[in-house]
């Protein structure tokens, strides 16, 4: 199984899938996974196979094939959960591919009740599914912004600083965008992201690329 890292830089977005099933290991590993995100940051991510009732009418008619199996991000409606949403469901996306999977972020193509109807809890919001199976290609990467154009730092930035830009710039993002605006100073480490209906949820999945490529233990995020 390849490294986290490794699967980071590896990982495109794919939206057409073959018929292959996942097999039940695979299914329990990202299960494991599931409730563990579940667990630290208190959602109720919930992994479905066999159906397609998440995915909506136009993404089944235009883009996606043979999505019968996805993630649906899910949580107590609080004021930070897009972001927790964003932080975890970049785990499963850059996990899922460790294990030989391919993803699709399925932001507003989702068909909200079709997701609900498989989760086991009331009074939760959902904010997307991301698809995951194995797809019929590996996808191409899309194109990016610079380090300068997102980041800038106080003085000679570290290693540890520009490593996690980088790794920032393979975040997958509503329509592309990229918006985000990073600073550092010293270990202290800022990141915005501009407004949008998922701003919240790149800023998550932003910070946890940038955690992943910088090592959590090299810096903190300013208050």
């Amino acid at each position: 199984m390849i490294t986290m890292i490794q699967a980071m830089n590896e990982r495109h977005m794919v939206r057409k899938y073959t018929d292959r099933e996942i097999p039940a290991e695979i299914i329990s590993l990202l299960n494991e996974r599931i409730v563990e995100n579940n667990k630290s940051y208190g959602l109720h991510l919930t992994l479905v196979t066999g159906n397609a009732d998440g995915l909506g009418g136009l993404a089944k008619l235009l883009l996606a094939k043979k999505v019968n199996n996805y993630f649906v991000l899910a949580g107590a409606d609080t004021p930070d959960l897009d972001e927790k949403l964003g932080y975890c469901g970049a785990d499963l996306i850059i996990y899922a591919h460790t294990l030989g999977l391919n993803t699709w972020w399925v932001g507003g193509m989702y068909n909200k009740k079709g997701a609900l109807k498989n989760l086991r809890v009331d009074n939760v919001r959902v904010n997307g599914i991301i698809a995951v199976g194995y797809g019929e290609t590996q996808g191409v990467p899309h194109k990016s912004k610079t380090a300068t154009e997102i980041s800038k730092y106080n003085g000679v930035a570290p290693e540890w600083f520009a490593d996690g830009i980088e790794a920032l710039l393979l975040a997958p993002t509503a329509l592309n965008k990229q918006a985000f605006k990073v600073s550092g100073d010293g270990n202290q480490v800022s990141i915005i992201y501009d407004n949008g209906h998922f701003a919240d949820i790149d800023l998550g999945i932003g910070k946890y690329h940038f955690e992943l490529g910088a090592g959590k233990n090299n810096f903190e995020w300013a208050k």
